[in-house]
């Protein structure tokens, strides 16, 4: 039964990862074609796009009454992207500038997103009253996103594109969509049956497993974005993914159902927190991340791994 388990488990997380890359495409192409400004489509194809697999399973997760999964899988989700997702990226370009004031800032609240619901945990559940200040925390960050007019003056490339093309482009979003709901329902079962035959905390299978699958497709997009040079879009994107999740997804799973954990160990927290940090001393103090600044944050990630397989 393991076996089976495993097959479904890498066949929904190929199906989501597939599926959210043909949401992430079209979004791209209608942001294009409706002449929206180079940092809204930013934010709307990369950011908002990766968050779309956390979100289904994590509103899936509650609805099952299994909302610590969720939790799981954002610390994961974020480890990978602070650390592996970055470093490959920066890897293909050698070198990524951060020469954006907005990138910057971003990359501070990401870590700060992180931080505020640990420190709502503290007492070992995050309440409906916890996930209500997420997501006011989650308005206030879109809000500073979108308050400076300087950020809406450059104009992404045109695309030009025909009503059948723009129809398409919504039917592959609709599509997308259900593909990464069913594969949802896959990662869950597989996740509760794992947890049950392993005697594993299901939020340690979501730290461990869950986490890397729902990263893959936003860390996939990341490195077609850095072979084609698009490196504006890359940092920014994952750091709006990170502080998405760590807000919106975590309030709304929590108002669901609360999440109450008793059974996380500390080591993941630590190398969420390390990440972040040393993401956010690179950004800070270079304003760029070399390679050797990459292969710093391959290393956190690699010893994460490491320590995960072990323990």
């Amino acid at each position: 039964m393991i076996v089976l388990y495993a097959a479904i488990f890498i066949i929904s997380c190929f199906l989501i990862i597939f599926s959210s890359r043909w949401v992430i495409d079209a979004l791209y192409r209608i942001t294009i074609c409706l002449r929206w400004k180079e940092f809204v489509v930013a934010f709307f194809t990369v950011s908002v796009g990766a968050v779309l697999p956390e979100l289904f399973i994590g509103v899936r997760a509650a609805l099952k009454g299994i909302p610590e999964m969720a939790l799981g899988s954002i610390i994961g989700q974020n480890i990978v992207l602070f650390t592996l997702s970055v470093s490959i990226c920066t890897l293909i370009l050698r070198e990524i500038k951060v020469e954006s004031r907005t990138v910057r800032a971003g990359t501070t609240f990401a870590l700060i997103s992180v931080i505020l619901p640990l420190v709502l945990l503290l007492d070992g559940e995050l309440s409906r009253f916890d996930g209500v200040i997420l997501i006011i925390a989650c308005f206030l960050y879109i809000y500073w996103m979108f308050s400076e007019k300087e950020r809406f003056l450059k104009p992404v490339g045109e695309l030009s594109t025909g009503q059948q093309t723009l129809l398409k482009d919504i039917a592959t979003i609709i599509i997308g969509f259900l593909l990464v709901v069913i594969s949802a329902e896959g990662i869950i079962f597989t996740a509760q049956s794992f947890s049950a035959s392993l005697n594993v905390p299901i939020v340690l299978f979501g730290v461990f497993a869950v986490g890397l699958g729902v990263a893959l497709p936003e860390t996939f997009f990341a490195a077609m974005l850095a072979k084609k040079g698009q490196s504006w879009m890359i940092l920014g994107g994952l750091m709006g993914a990170v502080a998405l999740s760590s807000t919106l997804v975590l309030g709304i799973v929590s108002i669901i159902e609360p999440i109450k954990v008793v059974d996380l160990p500390a080591f993941p927290i630590i190398f969420l927190i390390l990440g972040g940090l040393s993401l956010l001393f690179f950004v800070r103090t270079n304003n760029k991340i070399t390679k050797r600044e990459a292969y710093a944050l391959l290393l956190i990630y690699l010893l994460f791994l490491f320590l995960e397989l072990v323990m």
